[in-house]
């Protein structure tokens, strides 16, 4: 794991920190001390392959890790540890449809299990399910670490409730490095980056937070729901169509250990890495080559939805202006009813907005139909490109930023200032789409 990319972004404990459960043959249903001479030879074959699995995620072979632990599992189904276990081994396979199927096992079998929880949240977020994933936080609370807790509800669509609860937790006099970072990390995912840089230096010279600003603007944009939990995680994203059926929690296990085809591992010593949580982040690593390739909007841009009640509001067939060389596409929008928009970001010109919008689009159904529009501004920090969509009454504005913030987006509500249909659509080259 790209562990100095995981101090970067402040989750050095979220997700790995603790995560190595043992899996000995005494853990989760004591299969182990059966008299039984059958059960205990499929508890001990068990606890071979969950030693392995063990070994082999310490060396990041996730293909054996993989195997080994789903031989476990299958061998003693109801021990909570090896499905533990396994939920890692899929984390680090990029499997997180799989691994999150797994971490819920877990909490049946262990309710209560903070590990297990947080792990449950993250794999939501990852598949995309960022409202299961704050329900999730929300029903294990009382167990899961503040400061993880936190950090995972800005992954989950929460930011402004992240930095609530991280701002309590980081004035306590336990508060260490880690905490702020986390904070600060909340508050950049919160749109607020002037409040990210302060928390941010409070831990680190001004040239490295400098480059920390410059990944988290990067990480705020994500492509695809997996990426900020993959790049954390320092793994890719794999094709998952969850775990084998055999392995479900009610399957039944078989009797003989000799059924497990278990494969000769590389058995070197493999030196454990500490990462110690108290001690001042490291500095940060250049932008990884996949955060590289994400247009991110500039650091002025402030998000911050409103708790209103949602509202659906009525929509109207329109024309377009589209490039020449776009699919012909009719668009549709919500009639012009006021002067309240919706801002869903801030960039550096109509060009990068071009291309958050491709994003967001893409990504967010419930900017389906909407057009985009835009409007130049200028402060002391720079010259920006505000990107929106609107002509709503106040109600419809707050229901409609509702709805994109519910989705894991962030957003917020502002009069019109000058608001127009974006630039990359009233360029001379374009034709008015035929209705």
């Amino acid at each position: 794991m790209k562990i100095r990319l995981v101090l970067t972004l402040g989750l050095s404990a979220l997700v790995f920190g603790g995560t190595m459960v043992g899996c000995t043959a005494g853990g989760g249903t004591g299969v182990a001390s059966a008299s039984d001479r059958n059960t205990g030879l499929v508890a001990k074959a068990a606890a071979d392959n969950a030693r392995k699995a063990e070994k082999a995620l310490a060396r990041r072979d996730a293909g054996a890790a993989i195997r080994f632990a789903e031989a476990a599992v299958q061998l003693a189904p109801r021990t909570a540890g090896y499905r533990m276990l396994l939920g890692q081994s899929y984390l680090e396979g990029g499997r997180f449809a799989s691994a999150q199927q797994v971490f819920s096992d877990v909490l049946t079998l262990s309710p209560g299990n903070s590990k297990a929880a947080l792990n449950l949240a993250l794999t939501k977020v990852a598949t995309g399910d960022w409202a299961g994933a704050r329900r999730t936080l929300d029903a294990n609370a009382a167990v899961i670490p503040a400061a993880d807790r936190g950090l995972a509800m800005a992954l989950a669509g929460d930011p402004n409730g992240a930095v609530a609860l991280l701002t309590q937790v980081a004035r306590t006099p336990e508060a260490d490095a880690k905490v702020r970072q986390n904070l600060a990390l909340s508050f950049a995912l919160a749109g607020q980056w002037n409040m990210a840089r302060v928390v941010a230096a409070t831990d680190m010279s001004p040239a490295d937070v400098d480059h920390r600003i410059e990944e988290w603007a990067a990480f705020a944009q994500p492509q695809a729901a997996s990426d900020q939990i993959a790049t954390l995680l320092g793994v890719k994203a794999a094709a998952d169509g969850g775990m084998p059926v055999a392995l479900a929690l009610n399957a039944s296990a078989p009797v003989m250990p000799a059924a497990v085809a278990v494969e000769p591992v590389r058995t070197a010593a493999v030196e454990p890495m500490v990462v110690p949580v108290s001690s001042p982040i490291a500095a940060p690593s250049p932008v990884p080559a996949m955060l590289a390739k994400i247009a991110f909007a500039a650091p002025s841009a402030v998000v911050q939805p409103l708790p209103v009640t949602l509202i659906r509001a009525d929509r109207i067939p329109m024309k377009v202006f589209r490039a020449a060389q776009v699919q012909s596409q009719i668009a549709s929008r919500v009639a012009a009813k006021g002067n309240w928009y919706v801002q869903i970001g801030a960039f550096q010109n109509a060009g990068t907005a071009k291309n958050g919008w491709s994003q967001a689009s893409r990504r967010f159904a419930v900017l389906q139909g909407h057009v985009p529009t835009g409007t130049a501004f200028s402060s002391k920090t720079g010259s920006f490109y505000r990107l929106s969509v609107g002509g709503f009454t106040r109600g419809d504005a707050d229901a409609m930023c509702r709805r994109y913030r519910d989705a894991g987006g962030a957003c917020f509500v502002r009069a019109g200032a000058g608001d127009q249909t974006a630039q990359w659509l009233r360029k001379p080259d374009t034709q008015l789409a035929s209705s």
